[in-house]
């Protein structure tokens, strides 16, 4: 692990495996990066691994007032530069991290190779989501984490697919030690974001995947992400929000092939 200065933060990232090309992995809602920790492995043994925290979440800088689309994807291309990575990479995204490699494919497509976003936050949000994301930052600022914890992860991660005993309970307790002015910037972030009226400039090959089990972006929603990308793949899993953590091998499966093509 190491610690890199990038676009006027302080980004906890890590470089692993020995492949001549490489991906980004960018995480969840909530998550780090360790939160790839079950499908790294799998990654390593094909490509270089650049996995980090997202500013304000896991050991990276915490943040305070609103942050950007803009402002997260300025990160990743100063991360990638203090780091010498040239050349188009792969990005790989979960959920927020899928809407932020989306924004990276619209705003730097020159940086990207290939492109996979799982349930892709787009923002276009509907008048009670909006409404939701606003007061879920407002709770978390006044009362901290425990607050929200189980409301947001009976949708995430719900009962149906809380099947491993150990996973769950882990990633609940880390999910609880986000910085929660942090994360309220971010649910601020994703309730006035809007990225589909420019999901058609992306030019990179892409694959979008949809949760059967996404409880809160489901595959109605996802499935036309997908249809407005030139060319885009689209799949549906048997998984829910965080396939990465929730049903690793499926997602591996579905992933790594589209990345080596």
């Amino acid at each position: 692990m190491q610690w890199v200065e990038a676009n006027g933060a302080s980004l906890r990232c890590e470089v692993s495996g020995a492949g001549k090309e490489t991906v980004v992995l960018i995480h969840e809602l909530g998550g780090s990066l360790d939160s790839w920790d079950l499908t790294l492995p799998a990654f390593q043994d094909r490509f270089r691994v650049l996995r980090y925290d997202l500013r304000g979440f896991g050991m990276s800088e915490k943040t305070r007032g609103a942050l950007s689309i803009d402002i997260l994807n300025g990160d990743l291309v100063a991360l990638l530069d203090a780091l010498g990575i040239e050349g188009p990479c792969h990005v790989v995204g979960i959920a927020l991290g899928g809407g932020i490699a989306l924004g990276f494919g619209i705003g730097h497509p020159e940086r990207v190779k290939r492109l996979v976003a799982t349930s892709p936050a787009i923002g276009r949000n509907a008048p009670e989501v909006h409404a939701g994301l606003m007061k879920r930052a407002e709770t978390v600022e006044r009362e901290g984490m425990r607050a929200v914890v189980d409301s947001s992860l009976d949708r995430s991660f719900p009962e149906e697919i809380r099947s491993a005993v150990v996973r769950f309970p882990a990633y609940r307790q880390r999910w609880m030690t986000n910085d929660p002015y942090g994360f309220a910037a971010i649910n601020r972030m994703l309730a006035g974001m809007e990225l589909e009226g420019d999901l058609g400039r992306i030019t990179s090959p892409t694959l979008v995947i949809g949760g059967q089990r996404d409880f809160i972006l489901p595959p109605k929603v996802i499935e036309p992400v997908a249809a407005a990308i030139p060319g885009a793949v689209y799949q549906e899993l048997d998984t829910g929000h965080f396939m990465h953590v929730q049903t690793p091998e499926l997602f591996l499966d579905s992933v790594l092939p589209f990345l080596s093509a």
